[in-house]
């Protein structure tokens, strides 16, 4: 897979105005991004801006501008939007099937510290991170939240497997865990997966492996119980920063790392058994990489940067030159000169 630049959905600004987070739509046909000042911005599937609304905080009296959106996701119908804030709240607004219409907030989940992310797995299910460091989920049918796990330290990222039904979290010293909701059969195990060295804020989940990097400037491929399968040093590299953020595509064979004016592809080579890297795609005065989204059909991926802007590149497979292949077809038709069961022949 290639990245092919298309085109720039938000300027970036002179100075720090952080995408917080982004998301796309499961019918493809929204997009969702969200920078530092707490409104979320909608596009429509070709890039055009479509709408927008400000989110709330979790109490009026406290201001408006005393928590930051850290992440979002679409419902699986796509008409609504799960908001999780640092104000210890997870808001769902029902955003409705066409451009314009009315946004309401039809469930809020409170917390007792900082959300710090989400997916939505299910029909009525998101589950989230927290500051403290447990896995919650919340179900917007019976608006009820629950502890799924808990650990002591701080949940820095979150993911899914392609088909959704399996949970991958990030904390801050380093541990991975992982939770099903339906193994499918596969036998692996649930629990603390790995520890990496360092926080791995930027965490994938593919087909065969997943991939961990974080501050050391590595990207670590682990196997599915654990085991080291294949280290990608960029240490000695000084060009290269901290890796931020990490997505897979919806089919789980290829997975974007974002770092400093850089993006670091990797597909996975079922022949050999492993992770081929991509050349990086350079990006000049991009700055740092704070939110990357697939679409869902993985013909899109949108990059979100420190200073606000979202830039969307087209992903597509390597295009290689065939050999130009000739048909022929032989055609018949009635002479009437010849015996009438006698036919000519032409070929083209």
């Amino acid at each position: 897979m290639q990245l092919k630049y298309l085109k720039t959905l938000l300027t970036p600004q002179d100075g720090a105005a952080k995408v917080t987070c982004m998301a796309w739509a499961p019918n493809n046909a929204k997009f969702a991004v969200c920078t530092i000042d707490r409104v979320v911005i909608l596009y429509d599937e070709q890039g055009e801006k479509k709408d927008r609304f400000t989110t709330k905080p979790a109490d009026p009296k406290y201001g408006k501008k005393t928590y930051v959106v850290k992440s979002m996701a679409f419902s699986p119908d796509s008409t609504k939007i799960a908001v999780a804030q640092t104000d210890n709240i997870i808001f769902v607004y029902k955003i409705g099937e066409e451009w314009g219409d009315k946004k309401v907030i039809c469930n809020k989940f409170i917390q007792t510290s900082a959300v710090t992310c989400l997916v939505w797995t299910s029909e009525h299910a998101i589950i989230f991170g927290l500051a403290e460091g447990k896995i919650r989920q919340a179900n917007t049918k019976t608006s009820k939240s629950s502890t799924i796990y808990g650990t002591d330290s701080y949940v820095v990222s979150l993911t899914t497997n392609v088909s959704g039904k399996g949970i991958l979290s990030g904390h801050a010293d380093g541990t991975v865990v992982r939770y099903f909701v339906d193994d499918e059969g596969s036998g692996e195990s649930q629990g603390k997966l790995l520890t990496h060295a360092c926080p791995p804020y930027a965490l994938a989940w593919g087909t065969n492996s997943i991939i961990v990097a974080g501050c050391d400037k590595k990207i670590v491929a682990y196997g599915k119980e654990g085991h080291v399968l294949q280290t990608f040093d960029y240490s000695r590299d000084r060009s290269e920063k901290e890796f931020t953020v990490a997505a897979c595509s919806p089919s789980g064979q290829s997975i974007v790392v974002g770092s400093y004016d850089r993006l670091r592809v990797f597909n996975w080579s079922p022949r050999k058994g492993v992770w081929d890297e991509a050349s990086p795609k350079e990006i000049p005065n991009l700055y740092t990489i704070t939110a990357l989204s697939w679409k869902k059909d993985g013909s899109r991926l949108s990059v979100g940067t420190l200073c606000g802007g979202v830039e969307l590149f087209d992903c597509c497979l390597r295009r290689n030159k065939s050999k130009m292949i000739y048909f022929f077809t032989t055609f018949a038709f009635y002479n009437p000169s010849l015996p009438c069961n006698d036919f000519s022949y032409i070929m083209l």
